[in-house]
């Protein structure tokens, strides 16, 4: 039996000098354990194993050698050492041994600071009590949420890549030149030749990107055609006042010879911008967009115009070959005995007609939707705020007329279109309107708007979220976790049967009802239409529950939304996440590399089930190579009975009534339900157009409100 040490560092001080833990510094720790080794200038230490970078409060296993220590520093956010210290692993062990298998000490670190320790003595033994004893106590923890991220939207335009992007200093657009203004994200910003825009000049960009189209066929094409083909006269230039590029719109920076200037158009740029520029010496493009515009829109006009004359009239010219060639016999006679010439088709697709002419499932479903009632941020009370994120707020609501309870989820227009996410909002939509079909998915009841946010009234789950039961409890029983993994079974098998990944799924998006049963919520993230073979590349998911496939920038389907379960069964199972990493670089290689720690006491056919879905090629993974119904840990499962939810919930959240809010996170629940205000000129310039298709109400509401 090899004894080893279970090691927890938290409460960090730095000591009177230096900010605290929290402060700008931002520690975090570097663990190495050295090993003793004789040289011919002494005792020497050697680090044999990878370094390991422990969450504050978070534990890890260190085995007992002799003349093996413990380095720890203490690093900034800059990874600037601010601290460290030595422990002997020997002499820790000593001291647990002394006080009944666990200590509680303060170390002093050098220059100064300190950081308190906690450490257990334990033999390696699937029988040692204190192993069972240690579990109880919840030294693996889940102790905070995870926000879920997402890959920026890339809106290709001239072979340029434009992403929504947050200036973090005064820029201006370098198609209008006017100041690039707003909050968050304001503009957009090329990924390969860096040129900033505002998101209205995206439809006025003419110059083709020059990290990836200087000498395309199509750009070749323009130069001939419109003779865009101006090279500047750039010559280094000293500036005695402010001055910004006119390429990335940021400040020329220096006190002398801070950029370039063009003899010809006096543009500036950056020594950096020059080869990025694009051929438009003295060019408004902003113009010369508008120009084309116009051309554009006459020369459509005129083929409207011509189409039309031609429907009227018959085509104008006929070739003679086409004149002698016999009509098809499948051509209709005319009721004058005339045949139908061919080719006025072209002008007149037959799939327009079809439309109008047979309008039988159209009509009535309008006259449904008209009929349903229209609420408004006017017909609710709002009670608690539940939750907060940068997306906006769920509250809990009370409609006035009938006194139900409902979860209202708020968005921000003006972040909605800051992030490029207007599409990820009408799916959401789609998602939860689909979500009626399915009892282990949250259902939504209507969607309306104002002018300035996007409301989903859903139904509430008052029995709070799994990441908040884990929290109180530190792990589920094995009974109680394999009931919620079945029913997350079944609304993620819902899902794929209708071509849709959810990418999001984690303790904090599965919800109990008032009986125990599971809710999947929060659609957010979904990609729909993955039918068969294909596949998506969105980099997104929240860091814990990544994908491997992911991480790798393969191209990937269903298969992330099983390992995704896998990390959730995990933490449920044992308490805490199966991969770590101090920072998202280091998560992101473990998850892409190491191999989860499963203990001893962990049932095997649990181990079994994790380790198959912890295979790392997509193809072999379970859920995508076999059905995750029918492994071992799943076969006292009746499924039919589960779907139909007849199978009694082996945990009963205490629900008090049905507005009770005492299963959800005190943080929120103290803060004022509110409305956030928004940045009035930025939403008074919106287009609420894009938004138009986003208001629907769900028939049900109906009866509910009967």
């Amino acid at each position: 039996m090899s004894p080893f040490l279970r090691i927890g560092l938290s409460n960090y001080d730095s000591g009177p000098y230096l900010p605290s833990q929290g402060d700008v510094i931002d520690p975090y720790c570097a663990v190495m354990v050295k090993e003793a080794v004789e040289a011919e200038k002494g005792q020497v230490y050697i680090q044999k194993k990878p370094t390991m970078y422990p969450p504050w409060n978070s534990t890890f296993d260190a085995h007992i050698h002799k003349g093996r220590v413990m380095y720890i520093v203490v690093k900034d956010k800059s990874a600037e050492m601010v601290s460290e210290t030595t422990v002997e692993l020997n002499l820790v062990a000593e001291k647990c041994n002394r006080s009944n298998g666990k200590i509680e000490i303060w170390l002093e670190l050098k220059p100064q600071g300190r950081m308190l320790m906690n450490a257990r003595y334990f033999l390696e033994s699937t029988d040692d009590p204190g192993f069972i004893d240690c579990e109880k106590e919840g030294f693996f923890s889940l102790h905070q949420r995870r926000g879920a991220i997402k890959q920026a939207k890339i809106h290709n335009v001239k072979c340029h890549e434009f992403t929504a992007t947050f200036f973090p200093q005064p820029t201006f657009c370098s198609v209008c030149h006017e100041f690039v203004w707003g909050l968050n994200k304001q503009g957009y910003q090329c990924r390969q030749c860096n040129a900033a825009i505002h998101k209205k000049c995206i439809d006025k960009i003419i110059a083709k990107c020059t990290g990836s189209a200087i000498n395309s066929r199509e750009t070749m094409f323009h130069k001939e055609r419109f003779k865009i083909d101006m090279p500047h006269r750039f010559k280094v230039y000293n500036y005695k006042s402010p001055t910004f590029c006119d390429h990335c719109g940021t400040l020329l920076w220096g006190l002398a010879r801070q950029g370039l200037k063009c003899d010809a158009c006096t543009m500036n740029v950056h020594h950096k911008c020059q080869t990025k520029v694009a051929n438009l010496c003295g060019v408004n493009q902003k113009l010369m967009a508008e120009a084309l515009a116009l051309i554009e829109s006459s020369q459509q006009a005129r083929n409207l115009r011509d189409s039309e004359q031609i429907l009227r009239e018959g085509p104008v010219e006929i070739s003679s070959r086409v004149k002698e060639a016999p009509l098809s016999p499948s051509v209709p006679e005319l009721p004058t005995g005339r045949k139908e010439p061919q080719g006025i088709s072209w002008e007149s697709p037959v799939e327009d007609f079809s439309v109008s002419d047979s309008p039988v499932e159209l009509e009535p479903r309008k006259d449904i939707q008209a009929e349903l009632p229209k609420l408004t941020i006017d017909d609710f009370n709002l009670h608690r705020m539940l939750g907060k994120g940068s997306f906006g707020k769920v509250f809990l609501v009370e409609l006035k007329t009938t006194n139900q309870f409902f979860a209202m989820k708020a968005l921000k227009k003006e972040v909605v279109l800051m992030d490029d996410d207007i599409e990820c909002t009408m799916v959401e939509k789609r998602v939860l309107s689909l979500a009626w079909e399915h009892p282990f998915l949250t259902h939504v009841f209507c969607t309306f708007q104002t002018k300035e946010n996007l409301f989903f009234v859903m139904e509430y789950l008052n029995g709070g979220d799994l990441m908040f039961h884990i929290q109180n409890c530190h792990k589920f029983e094995i009974d109680r976790a394999r009931f919620y993994a079945a029913e997350i079974i079944c609304g993620l098998q819902f899902l794929h049967s209708k071509g849709i990944i959810y990418r999001d799924l984690k303790l904090d998006n599965v919800l109990l009802d008032k009986e125990g049963h599971i809710k999947i919520a929060d659609f957010g993230m979904c990609k729909e239409n993955i039918f068969g073979d294909a596949k998506t590349s969105t980099f997104c998911g929240t860091p814990d529950y990544i994908a491997p496939e992911i991480l790798l920038g393969q191209k990937y389907s269903l298969s992330v939304d099983w390992w995704s379960f896998g990390v959730l069964l995990y933490e449920m199972l044992i308490g805490q996440s199966p991969f770590h990493g101090q920072d998202e670089e280091q998560l992101f290689q473990s998850i892409r590399m190491d191999s989860p720690f499963y203990p001893r006491w962990l049932d095997k056919i649990a181990r079994d089930l994790l380790v198959k879905l912890f295979v790392r090629e997509p193809e072999r993974r379970l859920g995508v190579k076999g059905n995750v119904r029918q492994h071992a840990f799943f076969q006292e499962i009746n499924w039919e009975a589960l779907e139909k939810k007849e199978v009694e919930p082996p945990f009963r959240p205490v629900v008090k009534s049905p507005g009770d809010c005492s299963n959800f996170d005190k943080e929120f629940l103290n803060e004022n339900p509110r409305l956030s205000l928004g940045d009035r000129t930025l939403i008074n310039s919106m287009d609420q157009n894009m938004f138009s298709s986003f208001s629907f109400t769900n028939p049900i509401m109906e009866k509910l409100l009967s």
